[in-house]
């Protein structure tokens, strides 16, 4: 070897050491903290998810979960994450709760994004889907109350041990892809194990699976994120169950000791597990998400410079043509309970002096980590044309995107769907008491305003 040859080799292996450090040193200058708390009721109440069930829960297959991770960039910017393992949120105790988080721990409103995995094994949640639980009585509706108020200090107090463990931290991000999601709108579920064997399943579908990594500065894992855009209805039954996200966070937290694993429901309104309803799929499903998200922690992930940016807009997103009084008075006495409980809830608004109102204030909002990944996350049951389109237009891997986030207030049809119709379409609205179906231009509504957010 010549000394030329030599001095060209130890060039590269320097330059390839430099990037490598730089690379690293990107990393350098987070702080995360992350903590969690049992959110398990602890009377046998209500469940919600299913419209069909008829009395309370009977007990547990696993605890449900309440988890905060704390981000701080090498500005002093804050973040905070908050998952559960519950339905959704409703409006009024969404903003409790970050009012709440203001107060005590000084975050403003776009510093926050909370998300629920919207598992149906979980308990009823303040007003959401109200018009679903019409029937509950006295007593029932004082545990939901009881259990709302509860959930709010408990949220508070999580964040307030999340940021007073910030610490430094060095943030990565992969992605991996799991493939149990089906459109339940484009295919029978009797059906779904042949077409899959086939190959012949049919409609748009998300099934990336982007991960987050903190670690501290040591190295140690400290927390997870993952997300995936699939329904939690795996389980048809009378337990609390964080459902396969549940099984999926424990197996994870099982072979990562002190770790904090936080999943987050992507786009997932008309995407089911499919096949379903047994504690076994549940269980294979969340060792499926696991090992994934293990093989992407394995492999060379990006490092996530210490730089983070947020905003947060709530914008009027349109309501279709209202109900008259007259016309909600006719359907509060339909043989249909769900249709009829809802008008009820409507002719006591009117009532009382208040309108229906033509728009919904829609929360949206953006986090930028390290000029690279940007996360949305989008209120309601959002179905999966906004994931692809959202990707699509503003760069595929680096563009995450949740639903089911700050509050849920209804299924968020794409144009596509509503002119479709059907459950997802305009049919659900019924049981989240919203008057009427949403205007055409929802989409387009929702996607300026991301797009002006990205800007």
């Amino acid at each position: 070897m010549t000394q030329l040859t030599r001095l060209g080799t130890g060039l590269v292996i320097l330059l390839i050491f430099l990037a490598a450090h730089a690379r690293l040193s990107a990393a350098d200058g987070w702080k995360a903290g992350a903590a969690r708390v049992k959110i398990t009721p602890e009377k046998l109440m209500w469940m919600s998810g299913y419209g069909s069930r008829n009395h309370p829960a009977e007990g547990k297959s696993t605890e449900l979960w309440a988890k905060a991770l704390a981000l701080e960039d090498a500005q002093g910017r804050r973040a905070l994450l908050i998952t559960l393992d519950l339905i959704g949120l409703d409006r009024q105790l969404s903003q409790a709760i970050c009012t709440g988080l203001e107060k005590q721990h000084g975050l403003k409103r776009e510093q926050v994004a909370i998300n629920c995995s919207h598992t149906h094994s979980g308990p009823v949640v303040g007003r959401n889907l109200a018009a679903m639980y019409h029937t509950l009585d006295a007593a029932q509706i004082q545990l939901v109350d009881e259990y709302s108020l509860a959930l709010e200090k408990q949220i508070v107090d999580l964040a307030g041990q999340a940021l007073a463990q910030l610490a430094p931290a060095r943030v990565a991000w992969g992605n991996g892809r799991a493939t149990f999601a089906v459109n339940r709108r484009a295919n029978v579920e009797a059906k779904v194990p042949e077409l899959r064997a086939a190959g012949l399943l049919q409609g748009p579908v998300d099934h990336d699976l982007p991960v987050l990594a903190v670690r501290t500065a040591e190295g140690k894992l400290l927390a997870i994120t993952f997300g995936y855009a699939c329904h939690a209805t795996v389980l048809p039954l009378y337990d609390w169950s964080g459902d396969y996200p549940g099984f999926a966070q424990m197996e994870l937290e099982a072979a990562h000791p002190d770790c904090v694993a936080l999943f987050w429901a992507g786009c997932a309104g008309d995407q089911n597990p499919l096949p379903r309803r047994t504690v076994e799929l549940a269980k294979h499903y969340g060792q499926l998400l696991a090992k994934t998200v293990d093989a992407v922690l394995d492999a060379p992930m990006q490092p996530v410079a210490a730089e983070l940016t947020a905003s947060y807009a709530e914008i009027p997103l349109p309501l279709g043509k209202l109900p008259t009084r007259e016309q909600l008075a006719q359907e509060a006495l339909s043989k249909d309970a769900f249709v009829a409980a809802r008008a009820k809830i409507l002719l006591a608004e009117v009532d009382a002096g208040r309108p229906l109102a033509e728009t919904y204030p829609y929360p949206i909002s953006r986090w930028k980590l390290g000029g690279q990944v940007q996360w949305f996350f989008l209120g309601g049951e959002v179905v999966v044309d906004y994931a692809l389109r959202i990707k699509a237009e503003l760069g595929g891997d680096q563009t995450w995107v949740a639903g089911y986030s700050h509050d849920v207030m209804a299924y968020i049809p794409s144009r596509r769907v509503l002119a479709e119709g059907g459950y997802e379409g305009g049919g659900a609205m019924v049981y989240y008491g919203l008057p009427t179906t949403w205007a055409p231009e929802l989409e387009e509504a929702i996607l300026r305003e991301v797009q002006r957010q990205a800007k």
